[in-house]
C-alpha cells in the first residue's frame, strides 16, 4: 500500500517518489503521484534540516492526461503585486498558463505541501472544482 494512501489519502493509485540525499543535511523529494481518470502530480522539492524540515524550492506540475492544467513554483515575481500576498508561493493556471499567475496561500516553506495538492486532485476527480 502507498505511504499516502494508508495515510487517508485513498485516491492516490501509485507513487514514484523518491528522496535523494544531497550531503548531511539536504535532500530531493522527486517523482510523481499517480490518481484516476489521467490526473497525476509530478514533483519535486530541495529539502533541508536543521532543527526541522524546511522546503528551500519545490516545483509541483498538475497533469490530466497529457495536459499541464496547472503548476506551483517558488520562483519570485516581486514586481508583480497581485502577487504579494503569498510571495514567493504562486499558482500557474490557464489561459496563457506560463503568464498567468495567481497567489498560493496554502503552500508554504514550513509545512507540508503534498496534502494540499492531493486534496486538490480529489476534488478535481469529485467535480468540486474545475481545472
Amino acid at each position: 500500500m502507498d505511504l499516502y494512501a494508508s495515510r487517508g489519502f485513498p485516491a492516490i493509485q501509485s507513487s514514484s517518489l523518491v528522496v535523494i540525499r544531497r550531503g548531511k543535511r539536504v535532500a530531493i523529494l522527486q517523482g510523481e503521484l499517480t490518481f484516476a481518470h489521467g490526473y497525476r502530480i509530478g514533483i519535486k522539492e530541495r529539502l533541508s534540516y536543521d532543527n526541522a524540515v524546511v522546503i528551500e524550492e519545490y516545483g509541483y506540475e498538475l497533469w490530466h492526461n497529457s495536459e499541464k492544467i496547472a503548476w506551483y513554483d517558488s520562483q519570485p515575481h516581486p514586481n508583480d503585486p497581485n502577487l504579494a500576498s503569498t510571495h514567493p508561493h504562486h499558482k500557474h493556471i490557464p489561459p496563457n498558463i506560463k503568464r498567468n499567475r495567481v497567489p498560493a496561500p496554502q503552500i508554504s516553506f514550513t509545512e507540508p505541501n503534498l496534502p494540499v495538492l492531493i486534496q486538490e486532485i480529489e476534488d478535481l476527480i469529485k467535480g468540486k472544482i474545475r481545472p
